[in-house]
């Protein structure tokens, strides 16, 4: 029994697809932290969002640290920084410690600990001439890191702004 061309093809085709997609899905975990969950982590965030108002779409790069702090009795991790847009980006710091800079699409090794009773600083970056001189109106963007934290494995921040001429 013969194949025709059009089978062979489509064949052909399905299984690069399937090749490049297992690649692609294998890289992807690769560059992601995979950390154990612990019941004794417990982040904590007190502001979960930040309103920067009207700001001047050539003023800078404006900025807001939030606070997280492990109020478990376990080793907090903190890990797959991640910010909503590219105009956005997170870095964390802990003492002189500091994390590398996170943006929209960072995923990395990169695990900061945080002892019992310990607070983090995580600094978030706002380029409101990242998109432009037409990127002006009201902007959301959106900051999450991953714990370990059985009851919190997700942190998430909600920044707001009115980018005007």
């Amino acid at each position: 029994m013969m194949m025709s061309k059009t089978t062979v093809m489509a064949i052909i085709v399905g299984l690069v697809v399937l090749f490049g997609g297992s690649v692609w899905l294998a890289s992807t975990m690769a560059n992601s932290a995979q950390v154990e969950m612990s019941e004794g982590a417990v982040a904590v965030v007190e502001e979960k969002s930040y309103d920067w108002g009207e700001i001047k779409i050539d003023g800078g790069i404006v900025e807001k640290v939030f606070l997280v702090k492990n109020e478990g009795d376990e080793v907090l991790k903190l890990f797959n920084v991640e910010t909503s847009c590219v105009c956005t980006t997170a870095q964390m710091a802990k003492g002189e410690q500091t994390s590398p800079v996170f943006g929209m699409h960072d995923k990395s090794q990169y695990v900061l600990e945080v002892d019992p009773g310990e607070t983090v600083d995580v600094l978030v970056k706002f380029d409101p001439m990242f998109h432009g001189p037409n990127g002006v109106g009201p902007i959301s963007r959106t900051v999450t890191i991953e714990t370990n934290d059985v009851s919190s494995p997700k942190l998430s921040w909600m920044l707001t702004a009115m980018v005007v001429r």
